[in-house]
């Protein structure tokens, strides 16, 4: 699949930090039951490649990948370890849509973005989206550049995700909030499960209604 076409797949993107790797099916499970398939295991723990390949082995309708790729040899790792999508905190240097794993890049400023476009890309994750202007960069992207498209994660919530998704260059959402660290090491999957459930169902907020 490409990148563009698992965006869509869900209106949120859980990002994990899993630390026992036990956890990894359990959690990717509950994560699939609750509607949201598309999992993003950040490459910040000693577990996150066998995790990757026991998701991606074990999980029914699960379409597994891997964050905190910051270079060409780590896209190929995760490529390797089975990961169908892959997803920088920014550009990496030399990086194209069609030389490996399919790649999210992060970007932070118009000047980032332009540089991601010139390479090929039209997918883009906003991050950190809460300190580089949240909605507001978005809006102001949006006309400028018509053909990209954005999941912003960073300081993104249950509360603050639908107004992200009111925006017409967004197409998802990544966020942590639907595996609290605390029902992971709980194994409390029943509520990761509840928490997914709310998340797959969330709707573009509505604008206020205008007086006068």
């Amino acid at each position: 699949m490409k990148i563009e076409e698992i965006l869509v797949q869900a209106p949120v993107v859980p990002v994990l930090i899993i630390d026992d790797v036990a956890d990894a099916v359990p959690l990717g499970r509950a994560l699939v039951e609750g509607g949201l398939r598309v999992l993003e295991i950040t490459l910040r723990t000693p577990v996150a490649l066998e995790c990757i390949r026991r998701m991606k082995g074990e999980i029914e309708g699960a379409i597994v990948g891997a964050g905190t790729v910051i270079n060409p040899k780590m896209r190929e790792e995760v490529g390797a370890a089975g990961a169908e999508f892959c997803v920088s905190p920014g550009l990496i240097e030399g990086a194209t849509p069609d030389d490996g794993v399919p790649l999210l890049p992060g970007v932070a400023t118009a000047t980032e973005l332009m540089a991601g476009l010139a390479s090929g890309f039209t997918r883009f994750k906003l991050f950190p989206a809460n300190i580089a202007g949240g909605v507001g960069a978005l809006q102001a992207f949006a006309s400028p550049f018509q053909q990209a498209k954005f999941c912003p994660t960073g300081g993104v919530n249950a509360k603050n995700a639908a107004d992200y998704l009111a925006l017409s260059n967004v197409v998802c959402v990544g966020g942590s909030w639907v595996a609290p660290t605390d029902a992971v090491k709980a194994g409390d999957w029943g509520r990761i499960t509840s928490l997914a459930r709310e998340a797959s169902a969330l709707a573009p907020r509505a604008p206020a209604p205008t007086e006068g």
